[in-house]
């Protein structure tokens, strides 16, 4: 594991001009981290499905003085390829390149032995969390390479024991992607790495333990977005690297 610089300590406007597109930025992550970015300069992409939790986290983003977003609805489970591509179209016109892409969007699904596995929550889990990803990575690595320092970040969990069942098998592939794509940009503008923030209080971690003692001791996605404050700066150096809090 890579942990940021002990003496990184973000200033008022590390991200100004760059823009950033989050996934899943409704979330608890993705909310946590596209304020973040913005009270530090970013244009923030904020992409979602749910149209009104996007909508409202615009307001907040503009009433709190940041940088105007944009928002971006999509459902990831029924997106396809044309809608990825229209995408990327739309960045590329409104924006001509993007700065950075943080991929938070995910599911749990339905841990399970494998055996007892449902293939609709196979085919669901794995459209989020591996599918969506590639298709998005794939349609914006060209305005990605545009960017002077770029940086692609994935999210990943260490769930490689028992019953984890597709988000398991789905998360271990954005491993092997990241890892892929850190080799052929390696020596480029283009940063690609990874980060395990481990446990962590938001929704999906209390569905996966939902009578875990430690629920309430847990530290917030707030917590950890120096953490992807540093993977979106100039400042970053590594590449093909896996963080997580210090």
């Amino acid at each position: 594991m890579t942990h940021i610089p002990v003496k990184f300590s973000p200033a008022d406007d590390l991200l100004q001009d760059k823009t950033i597109l989050v996934t899943g930025a409704t979330g608890g992550f993705g909310k946590a981290i596209s304020l973040a970015c913005a009270k530090h300069g970013a244009t923030v992409i904020l992409l979602g499905k749910n149209l009104r939790l996007v909508e409202a986290l615009y307001d907040e983003l503009e009433k709190a003085g940041y940088p105007k977003p944009a928002i971006y609805p999509m459902n990831l489970e029924g997106a396809t390829e044309h809608d990825y591509l229209e995408l990327a179209q739309n960045v590329e016109k409104e924006f001509e390149r993007l700065d950075g892409l943080i991929h938070c969007a995910a599911l749990l699904g339905a841990p399970t032995p494998f055996e007892h596995s449902d293939t609709e929550t196979w085919y669901q889990v794995h459209q989020v969390n591996l599918h969506a990803p590639y298709l998005l990575t794939r349609n914006l690595i060209p305005l990605l390479k545009k960017a002077k320092h770029g940086s692609l970040v994935f999210m990943i969990d260490n769930k490689k024991t028992a019953y984890w069942d597709a988000y398991s098998v789905s998360k271990q592939g954005i491993v092997g992607m990241a890892e892929l794509l850190a080799a052929e940009f390696e020596g480029t503008q283009l940063h690609v790495n990874c980060v395990n923030p481990g446990k962590t209080r938001t929704s999906l971690h209390l569905r996966a333990y939902p009578a875990a003692d430690d629920n309430d001791l847990l530290p917030s996605p707030e917590d950890h977005t120096e953490m992807f404050l540093y993977l979106m700066s100039n400042g970053l150096e590594e590449n093909g690297k896996t963080f997580s809090p210090k």
